[in-house]
């Protein structure tokens, strides 16, 4: 089993993956951990370095669960998936789950350090269906409806 969850901020990625973690065993990457350098969110590593790190991952584990919002990474690595699952719950839903995220100690130093980036985290999430970058609904979308495995959408309603 080797699944990747995608979709925007908030969308429900990280709380997916642990469930499918929890479910089945299957060890987890967060796509952010190996995006940024650590312990520093938004500065972004080489993308050799992130390039390696993934590979070493898909190397190292059988089956898996990586989560992300990376277009680029997701196209990378969906020739090594066997299901992909797109959550799409629309805009109001992310911004809400931004809004209560609980503390991610793996990303931020502290509660307080990570409700001081809520706002930018928020502008960026609400660009995310203007956008046409690599990170966008735009994006994403492509990368969905061009797959030709195993996959569903999982949107609001």
């Amino acid at each position: 089993m080797k699944i990747l969850v995608f979709g925007n901020s908030g969308s429900g990625k990280s709380t997916l993956a642990q469930r499918l973690v929890q479910d089945h065993g299957l060890a987890h990457l967060d796509l952010d951990s190996i995006v940024w350098e650590p312990g520093k969110i938004a500065v972004p590593r080489a993308p050799e370095a992130v390039s390696e790190s993934l590979q070493a991952f898909l190397i190292t584990h059988k089956n898996w669960v990586i989560e992300g919002c990376y277009g680029e990474l997701i196209e990378a690595t969906t020739n090594h998936c066997t299901e992909l699952i797109f959550l799409n719950p629309g805009l109001e839903v992310c911004l809400e789950h931004n809004r209560h995220r609980p503390w991610e100690p793996h990303k931020y130093s502290s509660k307080q350090a990570q409700d001081e980036m809520l706002q930018n985290l928020q502008a960026w999430v609400a660009g995310y269906y203007e956008r046409q970058d690599q990170w966008s609904y735009h994006a994403h979308r492509q990368i969905f409806d061009t797959f030709s495995g195993h996959k569903c959408e999982r949107s609001a309603g």
